[in-house]
């Protein structure tokens, strides 16, 4: 594995932005990366033990097996998303698996770069094999200067099986001029853990995605935490849902949204079939600036013995507690930002210490522009 990140073309500045989405270019605190600039593959490479990241042709060429994994968790006729990925002759994206036994302790990284007005389409494949663990950090960016009419169209299919664990933080850094559709599920097996973070603080035009999390397996857990800040140009339509069958499956699915003066769609629903199931969904939001949140949250209980609750909350900065704050020696500005840093300092039980470092940072970096 190379010694550090190539990034052929990218402007300096760009290269921040990408930065900016938890990608590191020296690659020291990585234990495998993948680069896909538009829809050039520019590096995929693995240095720890039994886990392995190719591209989604070197995959398919390498495992014949793979192929049943394809389009199992996601339907290839969902939408029109799904079908205009299904169809392309050229699949792009990455797969990753993690063997049985295999644990990565520094995470993996994959960059999904955008630099022109194109679509960018990838079907991505992540499988952690039986007690396996495998943590991974996507760096979704595109150029500052990226004009109208740019997409990204996303297929993931995470597979958990017995005993493993997969956490996946995925940060997006793109422009106010870029559509953004993924399209993901996960397939969670007996005792599997599935910890799902999703982090957009920078202007985009449109995000739309709604990711689900299938708990199969007795006792297999999903956790989703979203944290939103919508600028006045975007529209995000985001959220989560899990469909608890296995006996003793749980669920948490929680969001943090803040509106500048765009638009936040919070979605999320639990939907509980067998007993002895559990989960909780929770949504707040803060109104900065005149915008709207918009919280859908729904819960599902189809049998006796399951156990499902939700609370959804929007409001404003308390200004008793900007004054309080102002009295102790802060300015406005400071104690604002303060609040709003503890309204979004959401820290998710069983995320590895680099990934929530990583989400800390996001947040870091959101503060010191302004929020």
């Amino acid at each position: 594995m190379s010694s550090q990140l190539n990034a052929p073309g990218i402007a300096k500045d760009d290269q921040e932005r990408i930065v900016q989405s938890g990608i590191d270019f020296n690659l020291e605190n990585r234990c495998g990366s993948y680069l896909q600039v538009d829809q050039n593959i520019v590096e995929s490479e693995c240095r720890q033990e039994g886990i392995e990241v190719l591209s989604f042709k070197k995959a398919m060429e390498k495992h014949a097996w793979l192929k049943d994994y394809l389009w199992k968790a996601v339907a290839k006729d969902k939408d029109e998303i799904t079908k205009y990925v299904a169809e392309q002759p050229d699949p792009k994206g990455y797969v990753i698996i993690a063997h049985k036994g295999s644990k990565n302790i520094l995470p993996i990284q994959a960059c999904l770069y955008l630099g022109r007005e194109t679509i960018q389409h990838v079907h991505n494949i992540i499988i952690a094999e039986e007690g396996a663990e495998l943590h991974m950090i996507s760096g979704c960016a595109s150029s500052g200067h990226i004009g109208e009419g740019a997409k990204h169209y996303g297929v993931s299919e995470f597979y958990i099986k017995k005993d493993a664990k997969i956490s996946f933080t995925m940060i997006h850094t793109w422009n106010e001029n870029v559509e953004v559709f993924p399209r993901s599920a996960s397939i969670v097996e007996e005792n599997g853990v599935f910890l799902s973070n999703y982090v957009c603080m920078q202007p985009v035009k449109k995000v739309q995605m709604y990711p689900t999390a299938t708990l199969k397996g007795e006792n297999s857990v999903a956790r989703f935490s979203t944290i939103a800040i919508a600028s006045p140009t975007s529209y995000i339509d985001v959220g989560s849902r899990a469909i608890l069958e296995g006996k003793g499956a749980s669920a948490e699915l929680l969001t943090r949204a803040i509106t500048k003066g765009g638009t936040i769609i919070s979605r999320g629903q639990i939907i509980g079939k067998t007993a002895g199931t559990r989960g909780h969904l929770e949504c707040k939001g803060l109104i900065l600036k005149d915008g709207m949140i918009y919280a859908i949250p729904e819960i599902d209980g189809r049998v006796v013995g399951t156990e499902l609750s939700h609370e959804a909350a929007v409001g404003k900065l308390a200004q008793d507690e900007i004054e309080y704050l102002m009295a102790r020696g802060l300015s406005e500005d400071e104690a604002t930002a303060t609040i709003i840093r503890g309204f979004l300092d959401v820290k998710i039980a069983g995320l590895p210490e680099a990934l929530q470092k990583q989400i800390d940072a996001t947040i870091d970096v959101a503060e010191k522009a302004g929020f």
